[in-house]
């Protein structure tokens, strides 16, 4: 790969998936500081390297896009919390249809999606993969370096790629989205 896709998040949908309405409803139950390694400006750099994932891997954009703030969502402590994961999954379940709208099919992906991000190194669906490759890019907010053997896609092991999300995980970059649209107030 000879550089970092720059994506056309705007151009691609007419209206968002994740609203402000939507962050508003999952900060209402987070437990953890809203800023902290597992909060708001990490699921935003998931969600940007997943959308920049998804344009070379073909996965699904709406379910990377939910999977950004789910898999986390609904984490008790920021260590080790083997359940949050399927917690998150549950927590995606109860707000679909209310917050958001998914197929059957899209829905059983971000499912997975979620709730085995911690539990499994790889998944079949190349969209669960670019999931769980977008959250292990950003590993180096705890002081983890990315690994290409724990990375599923061609596209999320390529050198450039890691260092750039990597980059970003380190300096704890803040996305625009987060205060565009995501955060009131």
């Amino acid at each position: 790969m000879s550089a970092i896709p720059e994506a056309p998040f705007r151009a691609r949908r007419p209206r968002p998936v994740v609203t402000p309405e939507l962050i508003e409803e999952i900060r209402r139950g987070y437990a953890l500081r809203w800023h902290g390694p597992h909060g708001v400006c990490h699921w935003a750099r998931v969600r940007e390297t997943a959308l920049r994932l998804a344009l070379i891997t073909g996965a699904d954009a709406e379910v990377v896009e939910l999977f950004s703030v789910f898999h986390d969502a609904r984490r008790e402590n920021e260590g080790t919390d083997p359940e949050h994961g399927p917690r998150g999954a549950l927590f995606a379940a109860a707000l679909r249809g209310r917050m958001y709208e998914l197929s059957d099919a899209q829905f059983s992906l971000l499912h997975v999606a979620c709730a085995d991000h911690t539990r499994m190194l790889t998944h079949g669906d190349v969209t669960v993969q670019t999931c769980w490759d977008a959250d292990r890019l950003d590993l180096g907010r705890v002081n983890i370096t990315p690994r290409p053997e724990y990375l599923s896609t061609a596209a999320a092991r390529d050198p450039e790629f890691i260092a750039w999300a990597h980059s970003r995980s380190l300096r704890f970059t803040v996305p625009e989205i987060v205060h565009r649209g995501w955060v009131r107030g």
